[in-house]
């Protein structure tokens, strides 16, 4: 591929405007376009996808998920020559790709890129690669103007370690959120917990996403949102390099095609700043609110002083709770339940602890977990709250006993 020769890019969000400004500015001729119709000031565009595909000897695609690449390709697909090479970059999943690789066969190079917008710049993105060897010499050039190369097996190959890859970032976001949720629950200012927190493991992504993270953490309200006031937003701070609705998407397409569900995705809904925020946003998302736990504390408290009414405050009068006791199924109404408890304590409630797990908040409803150290037994109490008027409350609650 040589400068002379066009290259087309399809799509111009963030990740499509930044290639195809990178390769324009090494004096490669380049035409973009948009289904937005945006323009730029950096390369050439059109407003006709036919157009742009109709002389390219590269098709580089930069969209935003497996529908938008099927429908563009199914636009320009009588325009395409016959020898045009098409590269996705974009995140996909596995069984789109190899749709993909069939339709196009040996013309049709997947190259999900690990790295935002700054790598794109630097030319330092990793491109996991598939593609017959020849398609792959024939764009070389233009793929290592933006990165290495990286050849990986066939396109479900790449567009599943992409979704890995990426798995791992939500990951880390979640972690750093959990340490600066630690970090305020001890007093520690936002600078000294990110000045110490680059120095180890998140370090890298800290020191990218300081701009996001550094302003003190915001009063949590009744309903567990982060005051307008106090939150950091991509507009406070300049534009997103990748945002929290692309992490979130690609954490249901790796959740679809390994047919497990992913915690993350819980930690990841409803980030304040909203879905086009920079994925660091997540991490400054407030703990959960006082008025999530209360009914989870008072559940505790009807456990350490065996007093009923702690029961009735924690649950909903329809709540029931269940599980399998003496290897037979029980679903006991809460005036049942609260008749087990006589207002005193149990011998050994000094060696009794109970630990409140995970709380996961999904507007009105959430879910949580819990481990009950009673004696001998230990139990796993899993939670379905809601709110009601205003106020928390355990709708159910199923538990495990381990003996």
């Amino acid at each position: 591929m040589t400068a002379q020769h066009t290259i087309a890019v399809l799509g111009l969000g963030r990740m499509g405007e930044a290639v195809a400004t990178r390769l324009a500015a090494q004096g490669r001729q380049v035409l973009g376009w948009t289904r937005s119709g945006r323009t730029s000031g950096s390369f050439d565009t059109t407003g006709d996808p036919h157009e742009a595909v109709a002389k390219a000897d590269l098709v580089l695609l930069a969209l935003f998920d497996g529908p938008a690449c099927r429908q563009v390709l199914d636009t320009v697909q009588d325009s395409l020559r016959a020898d045009t090479v098409v590269v996705n970059l974009g995140t996909i999943a596995p069984a789109e790709a190899s749709e993909l690789a069939r339709r196009l066969g040996a013309s049709y190079i997947h190259a999900p890129v690990l790295g935002s917008v700054p790598a794109v710049a630097a030319g330092a993105l990793q491109l996991l690669t598939a593609a017959a060897p020849d398609t792959l010499d024939r764009a070389r050039p233009v793929l290592e103007a933006l990165g290495t190369v990286r050849r990986v097996g066939d396109a479900s190959t790449a567009a599943a370690l992409k979704l890995i890859a990426n798995s791992s970032l939500a990951g880390a976001v979640l972690a750093l959120r959990d340490a600066l949720h630690q970090a305020d629950a001890l007093g520690l200012s936002r600078t000294q917990a990110l000045d110490v927190l680059e120095l180890g493991h998140l370090g890298g992504l800290v020191a990218r996403k300081r701009s996001f993270l550094g302003s003190e953490p915001a009063a949590d309200t009744a309903s567990g949102t982060a005051s307008a006031s106090g939150t950091t937003t991509a507009s406070a701070v300049g534009r997103a390099d990748f945002t929290i609705e692309a992490l979130a998407k690609d954490m249901d397409l790796l959740a679809a095609a390994s047919g497990t569900p992913l915690r993350c995705m819980s930690g990841l809904a409803d980030t304040p700043g909203g879905p086009e925020a920079d994925i660091a946003v997540a991490a400054t998302a407030p703990a959960v609110a006082d008025s999530v736990l209360a009914p989870l504390r008072a559940y505790i408290c009807g456990h350490a002083t065996g007093d009923p009414g702690h029961f009735r405050a924690a649950f909903l009068p329809s709540a029931h709770i269940e599980g399998v006791r003496d290897g037979v199924f029980v679903s006991w109404p809460l005036d049942e339940y609260c008749a087990l408890f006589d207002g005193r304590l149990a011998p050994d409630e000094p060696a009794r602890s109970r630990r409140i797990d995970t709380v996961d908040v999904h507007g009105t409803v959430a879910t949580a977990t819990m481990t009950l150290r009673h004696g001998p037994d230990t139990f796993t109490d899993v939670f379905l709250l809601v709110r009601v008027d205003d106020r928390w409350r355990i709708a159910n609650k199923a538990y495990h006993r381990h003996s």
